[in-house]
């Protein structure tokens, strides 16, 4: 039978990331523990001043609890803060003050997973910074968040401070870049049990809460699909607009109508700058010239004649596109063939916006 110590001992497993890796329940966070009819309410206390990682932190809670508790269990992780100051309107307070001098804001959306939309955002982002732009990468997708992967700065912690009455985090800085993703605060084999309202303000949390200074481009890395996040970050961020990735083959391109039509509802309403076809054929590093079509041809071609976008561009399959990823390298670091390809992708990407 579950009691409030066996709680305590599973929300032990709960590190609080800026406080030298000490779990909640050592740091006096657990103020309260009720246990009733199958159900877990969980009470953390904060400080006056909102924690920069309170989603993540409640998030994590409940995961913990799931993970240990009988199957069934009803779990809710409730807030309560200490030296309260002048209550606030519900929800996270968070204001625009720290995009203000982002110029675009321009999400990176697949109608689908596998596309390599991680990848191009990435590779993307390092383009744009040789290319002499302030460039600032924010990893939304919450449930398979992998710029710390791809950028080879797992591990790394980003800074969280006091700035008067609230807490700001500052991104990281890598190749010209400045990053930002949810996974710097998660173990890299923690799943991230979150329903969407959770999602959603972490990554409010990630974009609005970070000090990115003066940026000429603020690209975000959209999770898959058309669901609640897109909807969040549509309506609670000034997006500019959308560039879509998709691969060639028609199941790919199916998912590319939904995201273009969801962008373009008139409860959206957000400009597409184009579409980018990726794997768009296959070439051997031992033969350069020949290109073998795996998922189809033409597919991203058509599609962008359709629906009357740009193609900005078609990126190969090259082993060295995925070998920049798994390493931390990002392949637009190059000039090789399969670098150049990313420049030229950011060369009219940035006309799209600027113009």
């Amino acid at each position: 039978m579950t009691d409030i110590n066996n709680v305590k001992e599973w929300l032990q497993e709960v590190e609080h990331p800026a406080k030298g890796d000490k779990n909640i329940v050592e740091l006096g966070m657990v103020e309260n523990v009720e246990i009733a009819d199958g159900s877990i309410t969980v009470t953390l206390a904060f400080s006056k001043h909102r924690d920069p990682l309170a989603e993540y932190l409640i998030g994590s809670s409940k995961a913990a609890i799931i993970r240990n508790a009988p199957e069934g269990t009803k779990v809710e992780v409730k807030t309560v803060i200490k030296d309260e100051a002048p209550k606030k309107k519900p929800g996270l307070d968070l204001g625009f003050e720290e995009i203000a001098g982002v110029k675009h804001i321009i999400g990176i959306a697949s109608g689908k997973g596998g596309v390599g939309k991680s990848t191009v955002s990435v590779n993307l982002a390092v383009a744009l910074s040789r290319l002499g732009y302030k460039v600032g990468l924010a990893d939304a997708d919450v449930y398979g968040p992998s710029v710390p992967k791809m950028t080879g700065t797992e591990g790394f912690m980003p800074d969280a401070f006091l700035d008067g009455e609230k807490e700001v985090i500052m991104p990281l800085e890598k190749y010209g870049v400045k990053w930002m993703s949810i996974g710097y605060f998660a173990k890299p084999e923690q799943a991230l049990i979150w329903r969407g309202p959770m999602a959603c303000n972490a990554l409010k949390q990630m974009i609005l809460q970070v000090r990115w200074g003066e940026l000429d481009f603020l690209l975000i890395d959209m999770p898959p699909g058309t669901g609640d996040i897109h909807i969040s970050l549509v309506h609670d961020i000034p997006l500019e607009g959308a560039a879509i990735v998709s691969t060639p083959q028609d199941v790919a391109l199916a998912d590319v109508e939904k995201g273009v039509n969801m962008f373009r509802n008139e409860s959206v309403n957000k400009p597409i700058f184009g579409l980018v076809e990726n794997m768009a054929w296959f070439t051997p590093a031992e033969h350069p010239d020949e290109k073998y079509y795996i998922f189809g041809k033409g597919g991203g071609i058509r599609m962008a004649e359709k629906y009357s976008i740009p193609l900005l561009g078609q990126i190969p399959i090259v082993q060295s596109i995925r070998e920049g990823g798994d390493n931390g390298e990002p392949v637009a670091l190059s000039s090789r063939p399969d670098g150049l390809a990313f420049i030229s992708l950011a060369e009219k990407l940035a006309q799209q916006c600027i113009r």
